[in-house]
């Protein structure tokens, strides 16, 4: 067992979420990066692990054009500011990987400046591919050379050749030395080298105990990649494909025939393939723009912590945000954000609280990350399944109908279920548990073994428990029995605060009460989000405030968002 096998991830795109400047201007360093501090403590209260930042070193414009390998972006500040950020991080238990942009350089860097000095001369003529002095680019270099995506701007690096392999492995050392990370993800892997990706493990092998290497990969057979010998992990577009247009197609046979076939790539073992999950990045489009139906992100997400793999959160789609690519343009994937305008999201907003919510029960449910997986219910629009280690076993069941559906599910010989995110509390009946999810909804279902009750506790504003799995507390009416810690159990009220009802219940409510406590809550973000649009279209007046927040209809409401299209 490792740290990356117990993560939830959250992905920072620094040069957009502290606003810096499209274009380096190589001037001194403006010190923007101290300006994540506060996200770090956002980063405890959802339940968060493991941060994936990047690109940050020197670059030109976007960050994926390096030109100083050693260096912070200056827009950024300096390697003391980041030095700094990594080790805050880390007193607070966030793991840090950084962003390795291996397969091209920019054209400022000082190899590829050599060539454009030296020419035929230049030492480093051979560390690009298909140097040609005889050809030409835009740029009247009075040569040619291989590029990544038809960009002349990034040039593709020789991976193959044992200089530029030796410089990035020192490269890897010193960030590890001077920073102290924990892991790389390698952009464009599905383009690197293997030979090239196998001296990158090796070094991952030396310069820290499980340091980690996730690699950017689009499709093929992800075997190829992850394995002993080169990656541990790689980025599961497969996953995030289908679950956007499984909910929007209503089609949950999409979702669970992509699972069966990754699991089935590991061997169909727990252990065999653990991608990194996700539902939106920095190259595409925001979950909450993709989705029809926006009322599908309590089950996207329920599957998105669920599902075998290790889940991510794209910085700012926690608050439900907007992102449409455009045409020439990722600058909309990649805003600035003020943690000052979300600071009170785990109060004000549902889908914040929901994920927070999430993140708690992923990290102190055992069988979420090692448990093996097992479909037990599926239909379009209907989908059930286990996760089990043996001692424990979870149940998880989602609903993409806007109406309630009943499943039943079998539940071994555990007497008692529990819903994390409602607090609902069933029986199992001859070996089977039988559970109504309400519409557009999710819930993961917990084994109790006894009459416990949850109990209630506060600790929205603590970082999360560090439990080994979850159990009950005693009845609170039992005096006499020994209370347990919220290390120990899913506090009540943090379950509430996730099925999106307002009250906080010391005992799990009826289930009729949490049918429209959800309704309530789901009517509420929906409103919320056509505020939202509004607002970006002009200032919004009272009567127009009026006019949304006296709709209390979710087909209207979701009309009302589908018209702004």
């Amino acid at each position: 067992m490792a740290w990356y096998d117990e993560a939830v991830f959250y992905h920072i795109y620094p040069l957009g979420l502290l606003d810096a400047p499209r274009e380096n201007p190589y001037g001194e360093p403006v010190h923007r990066l101290p300006g994540l501090y506060p996200w770090i403590g956002h980063l405890q209260k959802l339940g968060v692990n493991a941060l994936y930042i990047g690109p940050l070193f020197e670059s030109v414009g976007h960050g994926y054009e390096t030109t100083d390998y050693r260096k912070l972006d200056s827009r950024l500040g300096d390697n003391g500011d980041l030095k700094a950020f990594v080790a805050k991080c880390h007193e607070a238990g966030i793991r840090v990987i950084l962003d390795g942009v291996f397969n091209h350089t920019g054209r400022d860097i000082f190899a590829f400046k050599d060539i454009q000095q030296n020419r035929e001369n230049s030492p480093y003529r051979d560390w690009y591919c298909n140097v040609n002095f005889w050809g030409n680019t835009e740029y009247n270099d009075g040569f040619s050379y291989d590029n990544w995506g038809g960009y002349n701007l990034l040039v593709k690096l020789n991976q193959r050749n044992s200089a530029v392999q030796d410089y990035i492995c020192d490269v890897i050392r010193f960030w590890v030395s001077e920073f102290d990370i924990d892991g790389i993800r390698l952009d464009a892997a599905d383009v690197l080298d293997f030979d090239f990706m196998k001296a990158l493990r090796r070094v991952a092998n030396e310069v820290k105990p499980e340091f980690w290497l996730m690699g950017e990969v689009i499709h093929g057979d992800y075997t190829r990649w992850v394995n002993e010998g080169t990656l541990h992990s790689v980025t599961n577009y497969h996953l995030h494909k289908a679950l956007y247009s499984g909910h929007n197609d209503h089609n949950y046979f999409e979702i669970a025939h992509t699972v069966k076939r990754l699991y089935g790539m590991g061997g169909n073992r727990p252990d065999g393939l653990k991608l990194y999950n996700f539902v939106d990045n920095h190259d595409v489009e925001r979950i909450y723009t993709k989705l029809n139906n926006k009322a599908h992100l309590t089950p996207v997400h329920v599957l998105l912590y669920t599902l075998p793999g290790v889940p991510s959160i794209y910085y700012g789609s926690e608050f439900g945000i907007e992102g449409r690519k455009e045409k020439f343009s990722d600058a909309s994937l990649r805003p600035a954000l003020r943690y000052t305008d979300y600071e009170n999201a785990l109060t004000d907003n549902p889908l914040t609280r929901l994920i927070a919510a999430l993140g708690r029960i992923r990290r102190q449910t055992k069988a979420l990350s090692y448990g093996d997986y097992r479909e037990l219910v599926l239909t379009n629009r209907q989908y059930a399944f286990a996760r089990s280690t043996g001692e424990e076993t979870v149940l998880v069941t989602v609903n993409n109908d806007d109406t309630p559906s009943t499943l039943t599910l079998p539940a071994g010989s555990t007497p008692t279920y529990v819903g994390a995110l409602s607090g609902e509390r069933v029986a199992a009946n001859g070996g089977n548990l039988t559970v109504t999810i309400p519409g557009c909804s999710g819930e993961i279902w917990l084994p109790l073994t006894g009459n416990e009750a949850l109990p209630a506790a506060d600790t929205t504003e603590q970082a999360p428990p560090a439990a080994t799995g979850v159990e009950a507390a005693p009845a609170a009416a039992d005096s006499s029995a020994p209370s347990q810690s919220p290390a120990e159990a899913i506090p009540s009220q943090e379950i509430s605060a996730a099925s999106l009802a307002e009250s906080e219940p010391q005992t799990p409510p009826a289930q009729g009460a949490l049918e429209e406590a959800y309704e309530q809550g789901r009517i509420a973000g929906l409103q919320e989000a056509i505020l939202a649009i509004m607002s970006k279209n002009g200032p919004i007046t009272d009567q127009m405030r009026r006019d949304v927040t006296d709709n209390v209809y979710h087909d209207s409401l979701i009309n009302w968002i589908k018209s702004f299209r």
